[in-house]
């Protein structure tokens, strides 16, 4: 069994980038854009234990920020075992993270997220 332990660096910048993104979003208060570049952040770190902690991390002060006890409820147990489940490389490819999806369901990953993994050398 192969253990994940850190994002290779042809892939870092893109989730860094949607992480700035996020931010850029939250700070002109464009909620929708900001959630869009986290769910892209996740999909992008989610083999990777402290990505997709962070990932989910910032979806928990994403859900408090707009007072979604649904959102705070989901992201608690994800902060829990996304990170273990990285490290073990058992995660749901393309699942964007929030409470909307089913914590264990696999999504297509976008096309241009599929790009810069073939652009990075990553599998996924």
């Amino acid at each position: 069994m192969k253990l994940y332990t850190r994002m290779p660096d042809s892939l870092k910048p893109y989730y860094d980038a949607e992480i700035t993104n996020y931010q850029f979003m939250m700070n002109k208060a464009e909620l929708s854009e900001a959630w869009n570049h986290l769910e892209r952040a996740h999909v992008i770190g989610q083999a990777y234990p402290y990505q997709h902690s962070y990932a989910h991390w910032k979806m928990l002060l994403f859900g408090i920020k707009i007072k979604s006890p649904k959102e705070i409820i989901g992201q608690l147990p994800r902060l829990l075992v996304g990170g273990v489940k990285s490290f073990v490389g058992k995660v749901p490819v393309g699942n964007t993270g929030g409470a909307n999806i089913p914590p264990l369901q696999s999504l297509p990953i976008q096309e241009d997220i599929g790009a810069i993994f073939e652009k990075s050398g990553v599998l996924n």
